[in-house]
């Protein structure tokens, strides 16, 4: 079997370096047209999938994003794993702009989003408890210290609506509420990749403070454009060396997520549901 890895890229990354046999490849999905035309090619050996999650001149603001149908390409694509590339603030002092933290949960705190590939006659209940794969958090993690970063393991991702960044009185609340660091984008994209069982971790470049800090001055786009430029060529090389240390073969409970959790009866899942999601659930229905 040949692994296919994907890499969406946020603000700062909107392209990967070092793919051969370049080509743009448009899909078209139940639940329309993703960011952009997907970058597919060859690096070190491995088949890899490219998205601007922004799409290409950064256009389109994260609630504007289509997460289903970036996704449910990305499954069309073949991807097992998704690599997420993402422009974050810090909610912690030891977590500095310039660093790098590979977080192992999510807090959701957007509002507008769907954030399900079901509903309209299939009633499907996954688990999120974990939401993202350890087995790829541990390869980015390993990657990122090679590659020179500083890093930091595990934390919580608090993703919010935006596009405004936050108030004062809300950065300082979420500080209480402990979370690690702060973005637009991972939510609902790390539940989608679930429901579309796709591994999926993500490098979170830190780029800024929130607006809690009283010695460092406010998130500007300026500083955190700066600071991005530094940050992305160390986030390549995180997914260079961790592309290379994917195994073929997928042991985590990613692999299965919806072996158990369609809970509608096989026989009433309408057949307009059956074709159209069964990249998805097909395997399931037989």
């Amino acid at each position: 079997m040949t692994k296919v890895i994907g890499v969406i890229g946020g603000s700062g990354l909107y392209e990967m370096e070092g793919l051969k046999g370049v080509k743009e490849v448009k899909v078209r999905t139940p639940f329309g047209s993703p960011s952009d035309a997907y970058i597919t090619g060859i690096l070190d050996g491995t088949k890899m999938v490219f998205l601007p999650r922004h799409g290409r001149g950064h256009r389109i603001l994260p609630s504007e994003i289509n997460f289903r149908a970036n996704i449910f390409g990305m499954k069309l694509l073949g991807v097992e794993w998704i690599i997420s590339v993402s422009a974050v603030g810090s909610m912690k002092e030891g977590i500095e702009p310039g660093h790098i933290v590979i977080p192992n949960q999510l807090f959701d705190r957007t509002m507008f989003r769907p954030n399900t590939f079901f509903g309209k006659g299939i009633a499907v209940h996954i688990s999120i408890a974990d939401p993202v794969c350890p087995t790829i958090n541990d390869l980015l993690l390993s990657s990122a210290r090679e590659a020179g970063a500083t890093v930091h393991k595990g934390g919580t991702y608090l993703c919010i609506e935006g596009p405004q960044f936050s108030t004062r009185g809300e950065s300082k609340i979420y500080r209480q509420w402990g979370v690690d660091v702060i973005g637009m984008t991972n939510i609902p994209e790390a539940k989608l990749a679930r429901e579309a069982e796709i591994c999926y971790g993500t490098i979170a470049m830190v780029t800024d403070y929130d607006v809690w800090h009283e010695k460092e001055e406010d998130v500007a786009i300026e500083s955190v454009l700066e600071i991005l430029k530094r940050d992305v060529s160390l986030a390549m090389e995180t997914i260079r060396r961790t592309v290379k240390k994917i195994e073929t073969n997928r042991t985590c409970e990613c692999a299965t997520a919806l072996k158990n959790a369609i809970i509608t009866d096989r026989k009433k899942i309408p057949a307009r549901l059956r074709k159209s999601l069964k990249p998805l659930i097909g395997k399931y229905l037989t």
